[in-house]
């Protein structure tokens, strides 16, 4: 028999703001245990939790950029169940009536992939296991209360996707869009970014949903792809042989490539949904909606579009430009005070050589001495004849190293390439002198070897002879020399 997957992923995106969700507690990661928590976040009585303003702007932000529909009107729910990291002993989330609903997000070739809803809720504490990893093996547990009520939005797909290379396109393009959006870092070791798949199998024909499985807290894509296709081949050897699927939520453990059950799986009557009663239903005005509408970013898809269209970039540059804000910001600003210099080139520049040079020196586009306008000016140089490409990577590590201008640099190596014929002329012929054996080569047929003479001519002018010219001159008096 031939089964479909069906697959449905609920992604959590941790929300940029300086503050939790219902408290003034700080969201800052790494603090020491239980250092960032009061009385709302603990669940002390009678502590009552105040709507975080930005956390409703970022979620109307996330619904804008995945095409949702906005509601005018949602409410907060108390989401009931008992875990020790959960402090009230429920979890104020939404739930009939959410922030957003009915979007959707193109992936692979205009694949589209539903949006069932977005919507707000605060996260839960985190529990240290002692002795072990996970669970399974600890000596005891810890509860860390510093994420109780850190602000989340759920993003609930439909169960459109069809396999783990679908299902890890959509979480990349979410984790693109939302970075770009400035509502989430996306730092998936963090766990700024989850996701949780629901995963299924049924006859290859039949609209019939089978009995779906629930993994947890994949917080890599290679975990979410790997993961599925684990998940999937479990349960396809299941119903070969005549087996059921239960309905559970299971945890993937990527060392022994398999999935172990955690519990059984919930339905939404089990969590006793009904209205939080200390927050009043959250009303938006247009007005609001209209002037965040009008402040959106540039969506990814359609900057991409644009990298490729107006500026002729490739397909692994928009990939590489879109997975790194700090590097496609510093390239659109490079792009604004280069406005004579071909994006490509600064493309090739931004992605190639200064991301090796702030690798090697352990800096970052925020925090390198490069600043754009620096790498507009060595670039001209370069296109100015003054240098060549070689000097110029030679420049950009002493750049990287001391900040200061191309320009001061290059004076400061005695100037720029030697493009006066004759004085190059007089080089090319002490080598060819040196090298009269090369020379012959050359003469008989074997024009690689002038590559030899060329790096020697490069050596004795320390990277300054002009490469076109030197390479010119070359020939010339190869051809005039009689052996």
């Amino acid at each position: 028999m031939v089964f479909e997957t069906v697959i449905g992923l609920e992604v959590h995106a941790q929300l940029k703001t300086q503050s939790k969700l219902f408290c003034a507690c700080s969201v800052a990661f790494g603090a020491s245990a239980n250092q960032q928590v009061c009385p709302v976040c603990l669940g002390l009585p009678g502590a009552l939790p105040v709507l975080n303003k930005q956390a409703v702007y970022f979620g109307i932000i996330a619904g804008l950029m995945l095409n949702c529909r906005i509601n005018r009107h949602s409410v907060f729910a108390r989401k009931n169940y008992f875990y020790p990291d959960l402090p009230k002993g429920y979890q104020i989330s939404q739930f009939e009536l959410p922030l957003c609903e009915k979007g959707y997000l193109d992936i692979l070739d205009q694949r589209r992939i539903g949006i069932t809803r977005i919507h707000l809720e605060e996260d839960a504490g985190k529990l240290n296991h002692i002795g072990s990893n996970s669970i399974a093996g600890a000596q005891g547990s810890l509860v860390d209360l510093n994420r109780a009520s850190t602000p989340l939005i759920e993003i609930v797909s439909e169960p459109d996707l069809r396999s783990g290379q679908e299902a890890r396109a959509y979480m990349e393009l979410l984790k693109t869009i939302v970075e770009h959006a400035g509502i989430c870092d996306g730092n998936l070791e963090e766990g700024s970014l989850r996701a949780d798949a629901n995963i299924s199998l049924r006859p290859m024909g039949s609209t019939t949903y089978g009995t779906r499985t629930e993994v947890k807290n994949l917080n890599s894509f290679r975990s979410l792809e790997m993961a599925i296709q684990v998940e999937v081949e479990r349960q396809k050897n299941i119903l070969l042989s005549g087996g059921t699927i239960v309905q559970e939520t299971r945890n993937f453990d990527e060392a022994t490539q398999s999935t172990t059950s955690l519990r059984s799986k919930t339905n939404a009557h089990d969590y006793r949904y009904f209205p939080e009663p200390d927050l009043p239903p959250l009303v938006l005005t247009e007005a609001l909606i209209q002037d965040i509408q009008n402040t959106l970013p540039e969506h990814p898809q359609k900057k991409k579009a644009r990298y490729l269209n107006d500026y002729h970039l490739s397909e692994s540059d928009c990939k590489v430009l879109l997975q790194d804000i700090q590097l496609d910001a510093y390239f659109r600003e490079t792009l604004e005070k280069g406005a004579h210099l071909a994006p490509k080139d600064i493309c090739n520049w931004v992605i190639g050589d200064l991301t090796a040079v702030l690798k090697e020196a352990h800096s970052t586009f925020s925090t390198t001495p490069i600043q754009p306008e620096m790498l507009c000016e060595l670039l001209t140089l370069i296109h100015q004849g003054t240098i060549s490409g070689k000097m110029a990577k030679d420049i950009l590590v002493t750049m990287q190293q001391s900040g200061q201008r191309p320009k001061a640099l290059v004076d400061k190596m005695g100037g720029g390439q030697i493009s006066d014929e004759s004085e190059l002329r007089g080089i090319v012929d002490a080598i060819l002198d040196q090298n009269l054996e090369v020379v012959v080569k050359v003469k008989s047929g074997k024009s690689n070897s002038a590559d030899f003479l060329i790096g020697q001519i490069m050596k004795a002018t320390k990277g300054k002879a002009k490469p076109d010219l030197a390479r010119a001159l070359l020939l010339e008096q190869i051809e005039k020399r009689v052996l």
